[in-house]
């Protein structure tokens, strides 16, 4: 089965609507495999999801309620935004609360490019998580300043494996459609800087590296509907995600 779940404002609602259409038309989902969970809110959402092998979503905050279900030990998100803002429960924050209630117990988030939080009084979620950013970025440690792993100075393989060393070999796996550059047109806000050769790339190679438990696609909206580029990406990423 495919879950689809089409939670949050219109245009994620619509655009998950899209995608399950569009998945069907080019013979990548059979009807008889959608399942749609729908609900407005997070508590209806949960109380609804089944284990599946794929979701597909809206609103990336739904990942809190598929980790509610699934309880994996490990999560690699694959991200243009770190979403462990520690300031209240949303779709940028979902991965802080996520680990500090176990949920999941350690993750990685590759390829972001917003690194610090919004306001002074925002703190960022720092503990069982490790960061490789799409872009050179650089932290503080107690010998100085520390260069981050990233995917312009580092190839995929290596960025893997040092994920691998921390998180073992099984793993959920979310994918947010806005690590793609802006041209691709998938998401409402920010995009990141991946093209999507590297994040096939990368999928490619975690899918080498681990046992992928189950995935997600998220943060599809319904600008995927006056995209070519943008439904190109979907139907290659859940291709590459399920082949």
């Amino acid at each position: 089965m495919v879950t689809f779940i089409p939670f949050g404002e219109k245009p994620n609602r619509e655009g998950v609507e899209y995608a399950a259409r569009l998945l069907i038309r080019e013979g990548l989902v059979e009807e008889s495999e959608v399942k749609a969970v729908e609900g407005n809110r997070l508590e209806t959402i949960a109380g609804k999801i089944t284990p599946d092998c794929c979701y597909v979503t809206g609103e990336h905050l739904v990942t809190y309620a598929i980790l509610e279900k699934l309880r994996p030990a490990s999560l690699i998100s694959l991200d243009a935004h770190t979403d462990l803002l520690h300031d209240y429960l949303d779709h940028g924050s979902w991965l802080a609360y996520a680990l500090e209630e176990r949920k999941v117990h350690r993750a990685a988030v590759i390829g972001p490019v917003l690194m610090i939080p919004t306001s002074k009084r925002t703190k960022l979620w720092t503990r069982r998580v490790r960061i490789y950013p799409a872009l050179p970025r650089t932290r503080r440690s107690e010998r100085g300043w520390e260069s981050y792993l990233n995917l312009t100075n580092n190839d995929a393989e290596e960025v893997l494996e040092d994920v691998k060393r921390y998180l073992g070999k099984e793993v959920y796996l979310t994918v947010d459609l806005d690590v793609l550059r802006p041209e691709y047109r998938i998401a409402r806000f920010q995009h990141g800087e991946l093209t999507l050769d590297r994040l096939l790339d990368v999928i490619e190679g975690i899918k080498e590296k681990f046992r992928v438990l189950s995935f997600d696609i998220t943060e599809v909206s319904d600008r995927i509907k006056r995209s070519r580029s943008g439904k190109k990406a979907l139907i290659e990423v859940f291709s590459a995600l399920r082949g």
